[in-house]
């Protein structure tokens, strides 16, 4: 029997290692992580268990017969994080380059196949060069394998995508598909045809970093959610992820002790907001000062500024907050913060996160490149997703809530549970110069003081019509609350909510404007 547990022994070591002690050093030398290593700092301590250790490929042709490793490039299986279940694979570089073949792909599928019967969070940590040449179409079947998988599991289990190395071709749509996308800046691209290709078929000359880097992603196109300086600050930061959201879509997100005693006004909300209406403020500011602790862990930070997205606790639940931001753009929506936040509150609504609303929205961002653009097919995404979300709503109008923007904005017309406005909201079909200018045009042109008539008129509408009153009349608005009250409000809210039951129409799913 010792011979055996000695072949076993043997044999685990050769997994271990890989692609060899010199693949190894080569991929330390290029300031990354090895797959392992990555493990290891994702997972408690002592937690992972793999499968598939001894899986090797099955190719035979361009001398592939030749060399072969010990799990094929990638590392899957088992951990925790905090104590909850997750299922993870982690692409070797150091194995052909981390390139994905038949058995590779394989590996991948089932270890997600086993994560959604388990009903828990899949990570993945890709390093790859992408689709193993060699293996031909095998390996681009093994690719689409993949993609449906992803699908499949889109909301059912939350899929988090960490790219830790280059990311190319094919290879890119698995992450693109899943819940989140965490990049590493200087180490990790993506991009579906690389820098050559690119200057032979449009003559452009572009840098790896430029065309695909963490940053581009990040603020650009926003296919990244997160962007970090290291491997390590990414790792934790999933880590710190998985803590805000459930195991699967049947489970709560995690709650943890909260002291109701330290629930108390906040005298500093009441002077938060401009004398100036049209003054910007941080609606961060707002965001920290109503969480608990302060710790606000915002998603797609660099990109559509202008709408803030991201998880909080309130009284030790976790929730999703979206926000429009008066620091940018005015607040204002435009496409890509509409489709930033529609995509923000289906996964909320996917996975039973309540969301929070902060409003302060001038309206949609006019111009030809918006309407060309189809600021009105990306606007209704927001739309829809907030119209669909069944999960417990609590909006606060904190200043303007203009026209569409202000229905778009969870309002209580499109399900908002709890619709709160502050004494400084002002809620109206545009804002008041440009609605005085048309309702007293006539009057204002035949004046003899036009500018003295234009400001007697707006006085007259701002004190009838901006303000949140009229909107409290007819029961659009809940209650229009002090500032400082606003964390109790909203606690006292969700409270009601918590055994919240609301339902869509029976259907095999709708259509929305993508």
């Amino acid at each position: 029997m010792k011979e055996k547990f000695d072949e076993l022994a043997k044999r685990k070591a050769e997994a271990l290692l890989g692609g060899g002690k010199d693949k190894i050093e080569a991929q330390h030398k290029k300031g990354k992580l090895t797959a392992r290593e990555r493990i290891e700092l994702l997972v408690d301590e002592g937690s992972f268990e793999e499968v598939d250790m001894f899986v090797k490929h099955r190719a035979t042709n361009f001398g592939l017969d030749k060399v072969n490793y010990p799990g094929d490039g990638v590392v899957t299986g088992f951990g925790k994080i905090d104590g909850r279940p997750i299922a993870l694979f982690s692409q070797d570089f150091t194995v052909f380059g981390g390139s994905l073949s038949e058995t590779h792909a394989e590996k991948i599928v089932k270890i997600m196949n086993m994560a959604m019967k388990a009903g828990i969070p899949v990570i993945g940590l890709n390093d790859s060069g992408g689709a193993r040449i060699q293996e031909g179409v095998n390996s681009l079947g093994g690719y689409a394998d993949i993609f449906l998988l992803n699908t499949l599991a889109s909301g059912v289990i939350p899929q988090i995508s960490v790219i830790l190395g280059p990311c190319a071709g094919g290879a890119v749509y698995s992450p693109a598909i899943t819940d989140f996308v965490f990049m590493v800046r200087n180490t990790s691209y993506m991009f579906v045809t690389g820098p050559n290709v690119v200057k032979t078929v449009t003559h452009e000359d572009v840098t790896f970093e430029e065309l695909g880097g963490a940053d581009t992603h990040a603020i650009k196109s926003g296919v990244a959610h997160f962007v970090f300086d290291s491997e390590i600050e990414t790792l934790q930061n999933v880590r710190k992820l998985i803590g805000y959201l459930p195991l699967n879509f049947m489970d709560q997100p995690q709650r943890v002790e909260f002291d109701m005693n330290e629930l108390t006004e906040e005298p500093k909300l009441d002077s938060i907001i401009p004398d100036n209406s049209n003054k910007p403020y941080d609606i961060k500011e707002v965001i920290s000062l109503i969480v608990d602790n302060g710790e606000f862990f915002e998603v797609h930070k660099g990109f559509a500024e202008n709408l803030v997205t991201g998880f909080a606790r309130v009284s030790g639940m976790s929730v999703g907050i979206v926000a429009n931001q008066p620091e940018v753009l005015a607040g204002v929506l435009d496409i890509n913060a509409s489709v930033k936040g529609a995509r923000f509150v289906r996964f909320c609504d996917a996975f039973n996160i309540p969301l929070l609303v902060f409003v302060d929205v001038p309206g949609f961002l006019p111009g030809t490149e918006q309407e060309w653009g189809g600021i009105i097919r990306h606007g209704a995404k927001l739309l829809y997703a907030f119209s669909e979300a069944t999960v417990p709503k609590v909006t606060v109008i904190t200043r303007k809530a203009y026209g569409g923007a202000y229905d778009v904005m969870n309002s209580k017309h499109i399900r908002g549970d709890f619709n709160f406005a502050w004494p400084s909201a002002e809620i109206a079909v545009m804002g008041p110069k440009g609605a005085v200018e048309i309702i007293f045009k006539k009057e204002i042109e035949s004046s003899k003081d036009p500018e003295n008539e234009l400001n007697k008129k707006l006085n007259e509408y701002i004190e009838k019509f901006a303000n949140p009153y009229i909107a409290a009349e007819r029961g659009f608005i809940d209650d229009v609350i002090y500032p400082r009250e606003t964390k109790m409000k909203i606690v006292q809210a969700f409270d009601v909510l918590k055994n919240k039951v609301d339902k869509n129409p029976k259907k095999k799913h709708g259509n929305i404007p993508l």
